[in-house]
């Protein structure tokens, strides 16, 4: 029995199972008669058909009319219901089988709204360790008190909010403020609960506790904006709002001065086609169709049209314009050092060569009298590179994957360190025979002694003014050259920019977690000239509210958990796909199911072509209702007559929805 009564709980799947149910009896009465059944076989399957979908219909009217609410559901009950009375089985049958088609798809998109508050609440951390009595007691998370001391070791998720009091630590704050690499934390800096510590160790202080921690806010809020959010009112409801009540009108009226119940009845039924029943539902269904064929989820109507109105688009910036993982983008050599263990670096007086490994591209900036060939500095490039990914194959520091990667797309397979030394907050040392090798801030090399040339670290402020991150690389006493790292833009995102622009779109914005510098160094790349760095969760909701209450309709696309809360807000949430977050996925109305930007635009476009094709099949099922009734009114229409006239209606309406298959 408990089975039965999750099934029946489940709104889309109980509509889904009557739906079916309704159809398949249909679907038998005319197969049936084909194969010569009588008549009466044929009238009762349609009538079972008429009340397995019309009992949901009628529970809906009956709860509508309890909350003194004359609802279209109460017309089609109605209709229906006259529809048997008269013998009209057929109409009965497809009216409410038309109408419980329509209501499983709406319902079957709040299937899984509330998932995304598990997968939430799964990223908080549920123990901590804690200073008492001068030992470390490990406790629920729930349990620390306000200035306790709390100690976070190395691939630990921070228990609390608070500041760092003591240690050094690189904590991974995406699922918190969206920055794209891991922040250097060291005393005086404030950590996020659900932030995950890279290395080293802090102690800090607790400041913010179980429902006072960022992270229990960010859940907070994507269940206050899926609570609070109004669903998109279907174009088919706005005109019952007086549809409903006029017709029922009409039909009393003409019944209580004709006497004639027949006519009464007939009127309600021509007084609620097919026509108007699916015009709404076969163009999003259509248009939804078309949307996942160009790989596009939309889930349900009610955002399909939503995004048509969009004219404010917010975009986070790691995972949505970028890729959402650190690329190597530049390699520096020093030259004049010494390499020759490993790939030999030959020059005169110092000079830079700067490699673009992305684009394979070589400028040189040369200091001196002497000149070198492109291929020295190729190679003086992959000395540097080779150099360093010794060190880094060994180390799980987050900067160390795109080194092997880049190494090894160069065709560069370096040994491992045999011996590695991380220096918290600085980089790291590997050892290899003789070779001390050193990667990581100018403070590392500076501090075992090494002098770095004044020109190199130009380079490198220069490097950082474009949002990248900077390695410095060392060779026993020699400074080699520099590394640079970063997120780079998504292929083809400046066009995406464009595209918005001519779909209508009149602001396009950068809200961020990053750094001001790092996320003006995208937009520049991007073409976005609004751009809002260092955001929280809080700061992104406030933005949305403020352009909402100027009355722009806002659109946000991101990726993840920090972005769920302002995809949940905004009048239309977009989730990239496969760089995505469950629950940015589950929270936000449209899912990119690959990770190009630039079916957004393509979304914009089917989305106004689904409503103009949704206001030409309203026309049509309205001027067909308003000739038929007055046709039945002046007795120049029978019901025969009116039932042809409403099923060629109907076959229009498919027909027009259809179109949008090859939008």
């Amino acid at each position: 029995m408990t089975h039965f009564n999750r099934i029946w709980n489940n709104l889309a799947l109980r509509r889904k199972v009557i739906m079916l149910t309704s159809g398949g009896a249909i679907i038998l009465a005319f197969g049936l008669r084909e194969l010569g059944a009588a008549d009466v076989i044929f009238d009762l399957l349609l009538v079972l058909a008429a009340l397995a979908a019309g009992a949901d219909i009628a529970l809906r009217a009956y709860h509508g009319l309890r909350r003194r609410q004359v609802t279209i559901e109460l017309l089609v009950t109605i209709a229906a219901g006259g529809a048997l009375i008269i013998g009209e089985y057929w109409e009965s049958a497809a009216v409410t089988f038309l109408f419980i088609l329509g209501a499983w798809l709406e319902a079957r998109t709040m299937a899984k709204t509330r998932d995304s508050l598990g997968k939430l609440l799964d990223l908080a951390p549920t123990m901590a360790l804690v200073f008492r009595g001068g030992k470390q007691v490990e406790v629920g998370a729930d349990e620390v008190n306000p200035g306790e001391q709390v100690l976070v070791r190395s691939g630990m998720k921070v228990p609390v909010d608070g500041t760092v009091m003591t240690g050094f630590a690189s904590i991974e704050e995406a699922m918190i403020t969206g920055e794209s690499m891991p922040v250097q934390k060291g005393e005086g800096d404030a950590v996020f609960a659900g932030t995950i510590s890279h290395d080293g160790a802090i102690t800090i202080r607790a400041e913010g506790i179980g429902a006072d921690t960022t992270l229990a806010r960010i859940i907070h809020r994507v269940e206050e904006a899926q609570e609070t959010k109004a669903p998109a009112q279907k174009t088919i409801e706005r005109f019952a709002t007086w549809y409903t009540p006029s017709i029922i009108l009409l039909a009393a009226v003409v019944g209580l001065f004709t006497r004639d119940v027949h006519l009464a009845l007939t009127i309600l039924v021509i007084g609620c086609p097919g026509a108007l029943v699916i015009a709404t539902p076969v163009a999003f269904v259509a248009g939804i169709g078309r949307a996942a064929n160009r790989g596009i989820l939309i889930k349900g109507g009610e955002f399909l049209e939503n995004v048509g109105k969009v004219n404010t688009i917010a975009f986070d910036k790691t995972g949505t314009l970028t890729i959402g993982k650190p690329r190597l983008t530049d390699v520096v050599p020093a030259f004049g050092s010494d390499a020759s263990p490993y790939l030999p670096v030959s020059g005169g007086d110092h000079a830079l060569a700067t490699l673009d490994i992305a684009g394979l591209t070589s400028s040189k900036t040369v200091t001196g009298a002497s000149t070198y060939s492109e291929a020295t500095a190729l190679r003086a490039a992959d000395g540097v590179l080779y150099v360093a990914a010794i060190a880094e194959k060994g180390s799980g520091h987050p900067l160390a994957r795109p080194i092997e990667i880049a190494a090894a797309e160069r065709g560069l397979h370096p040994p491992q360190a045999e011996r590695l030394e991380t220096v918290i907050g600085q980089g790291v040392i590997g050892f290899r025979g003789d070779d001390v090798i050193r990667v990581g801030t100018q403070t590392l090399l500076e501090s075992g002694g090494l002098a770095i040339p004044d020109e190199s670290i130009l380079k490198a402020d220069a490097l950082e003014s474009e949002g990248k991150t900077v390695m410095y690389v060392a060779l026993n006493d020699d400074f080699i050259g520099l590394l640079a790292v970063q997120d780079i833009a998504r292929e083809g995102i400046s066009e995406v920019m464009a595209d918005l622009a001519k779909v209508g779109v009149d602001r396009i914005a950068m809200l961020t977690g990053d750094n001001q510098r790092t996320a003006d160094a995208i937009a520049r790349t991007v073409g976005i000239r609004e751009v809002h760095a260092r955001m929280l969760p809080e700061d992104k909701l406030a933005w949305i509210r403020e352009q909402q209450a100027r009355g722009n309709t806002v659109a946000m696309v991101g990726d993840g958990v920090n972005d769920a809360p302002a995809l949940a807000l905004a009048d239309v949430g977009i989730a990239m796909g496969a760089a995505g977050s469950d629950v940015a996925l589950e929270t936000a109305d449209i899912a990119l199911m690959t990770d190009d930007p630039s079916r957004i635009a393509t979304a914009f476009r089917i989305s106004r072509k689904t409503v103009t094709v949704i206001r030409q099949n309203l026309a049509i099922a309205l001027v067909t209702v308003g000739l038929l009734l007055a046709g039945v009114l002046m007795g120049n229409v029978n019901m025969a007559g009116g039932m042809l006239v409403h099923e060629v209606s109907v076959l229009v309406v498919i027909l027009n929805g259809m179109r949008l298959l090859r939008a």
